[in-house]
């Protein structure tokens, strides 16, 4: 079994052949897809995709940082309005300083509403952290000794910064990134405990060697596994064992 935590399929990239792209998906043993939403607009689809085999797809709701300008509260209202127990996480939300810095405070402020939310309802939040990692820790750090749990989506760092999330109990998300020939997460990956290591694709965005280039799916974590399995001299079932019970655990999934 694989377990990829962070995709997007919902997205129109997928339209014209999805029922393609899920048997792909289930033929290298990919059995659960995380979809962290993006915002109000995201959140038909998203349902929508997941009404389609609601035993391969698993909703979460957030308000991604890109997504937050001066009307954030009235579209955190929005996406919260109808919040219920099928969502399996908090995300995607954070601080992203790549494209635009305006509304930082804003991001700051949405960011904090969604870690409160996932705290109320037990549940895990997914960390978006463009060029904003620093920004990121200062805020939610604080929040591990309250019992959050939380994943570094596209774990943007170094080892020092991977070693201060680790000690705070909260995972790194592992995709494509890892097999491109000059990443520093092959460093990384070699130092880190596999223990605090989640897979994901964030497809269509980010496809691996050898199919960079092209549109992400969830069937190419299989590269992903094999490059992992590569770096930590562990075998490709061990990489997929270990990183599935990660995310069974994080998520609360019942097996």
């Amino acid at each position: 079994m694989i377990i990829d935590t962070h995709s997007h399929l919902y997205l129109e990239d997928f339209d014209d052949d999805i029922l393609q792209v899920i048997e792909r998906s289930k033929e290298v043993g990919v059995e659960k897809i995380v979809l962290p939403n993006i915002d109000d607009s995201s959140l038909e689809r998203m349902h929508n995709l997941t009404n389609l085999d609601p035993k391969l797809f698993y909703p979460c709701m957030g308000l991604h940082p890109t997504s937050v300008k001066e009307n954030y509260k009235e579209k955190l209202d929005n996406i919260f309005s109808n919040f219920n127990d099928d969502y399996v996480a908090i995300g995607e939300t954070g601080i992203d300083l790549y494209w635009d810095k305006t509304f930082f405070k804003e991001q700051q402020a949405a960011f904090e509403f969604q870690i409160e939310k996932a705290l109320k309802h037990k549940l895990p939040i997914i960390i978006h952290s463009r060029k904003s990692l620093e920004e990121t820790f200062e805020i939610v750090f604080p929040y591990s000794q309250k019992g959050l749990q939380a994943v570094f989506h596209c774990f943007p760092g170094d080892y020092e910064d991977a070693k201060k999330i680790i000690d705070k109990g909260f995972y790194l998300g592992i995709g494509g990134v890892v097999t491109f020939k000059n990443s520093a997460l092959h460093e990384i990956v070699k130092k880190i405990p596999i223990n605090n290591i989640l897979l994901e694709t964030d497809a269509p965005f980010l496809a691996p060697v050898p199919y960079r280039s092209r549109r992400n799916e969830p069937a190419y974590l299989e590269a992903i596994v094999i490059k992992i399995a590569e770096i930590t001299k562990l075998s490709i079932n061990e990489i997929k064992e270990i990183t599935s019970k990660n995310a069974i655990k994080f998520f609360n999934f019942k097996q």
